[in-house]
C-alpha cells in the first residue's frame, strides 16, 4: 500500500470513530506504518504467538535471556497489533461509553500505535496484574530501566509524556539506532 493510500485509510478510520485530525495533531504522534515482515518473538503458555519485526524479536529474545540470567522474568502481554485491531479496541471502548478524549489518554488512535510497527511490546512479570501502573514497583521494571537501552528498547510513555498518554511503565519500543554500545552496558546488580 502506498503512503498516500495508507494515510487515506487511516483518515477514514479516524473519521468513522469520531477522532478529529486536531486531536491527533495535538498529541504529536507520528504516523506508524504496519510492519511488512513479522516473526514469532515469543509464544506464551496458552500457545498465543506474539509477533515482532525481525530485529525487534532478536533484541527481545536477547533482553529476555539477559533478564533471566539476572533472575528476572519478562513476559510479552502484547506485541504487533494491526490497524484493524486498533480500530476494534477503540470501538469497544466507545461502546462502553468512554469519550474519545478518555480513550486517547490510554490508547493510540488507529495508525498511530507503535504496536503497528512490530517494534513495541507491553511487558509483564509473574505476580503482577497486566498493564497496570503497579508494574513500576516490580523488579522487572527496575531491571528494564537499568538495562533495556542496551538492547535498543526505550520506555515510550513516561510520566507527563508529550503525547498525553497515561504513564505506561509496561510499554517499551525497540529503537535500534538508540541502543547503547556494549562498552557502556550497566549491570542490573550495580544500581
Amino acid at each position: 500500500m502506498s503512503p498516500l493510500d495508507y494515510q487515506t485509510k487511516i483518515q477514514a478510520a479516524l473519521s468513522a470513530l469520531g477522532i478529529s485530525p486536531e486531536s491527533v495533531a495535538a498529541r504529536r504522534l507520528p504516523l506508524c506504518h504496519e510492519a511488512q515482515e513479522l516473526v514469532v518473538a515469543e509464544t506464551d503458555a496458552a500457545g498465543r504467538e506474539y509477533r515482532l519485526a525481525p530485529d525487534a524479536a532478536r533484541a527481545w529474545r536477547d533482553m529476555k535471556r539477559a533478564a533471566r540470567e539476572d533472575g528476572v522474568v519478562l513476559e510479552i502481554m502484547s506485541a504487533f497489533r494491526s490497524v484493524e485491531r486498533q480500530i476494534e479496541i477503540v470501538r469497544a471502548k466507545l461502546a462502553c461509553g468512554m469519550s474519545v478524549e478518555a480513550i486517547l489518554r490510554a490508547s493510540a488512535p488507529p495508525g498511530y500505535s507503535e504496536h503497528h510497527t512490530g517494534c513495541a511490546v507491553d511487558i509483564n512479570t509473574p505476580g503482577c496484574d497486566e498493564l497496570e501502573g503497579v508494574f513500576e514497583q516490580t523488579e522487572a521494571f527496575r531491571w528494564l530501566t537499568a538495562n533495556a537501552g542496551r538492547f535498543g528498547f526505550m520506555l515510550s510513555y513516561p510520566r507527563n509524556n508529550a503525547s498525553g498518554f497515561i504513564y505506561e511503565p509496561w510499554h517499551w519500543c525497540f529503537k535500534k539506532a538508540e541502543a547503547v554500545q556494549p562498552r557502556e552496558w550497566t549491570s542490573f546488580h550495580s544500581f
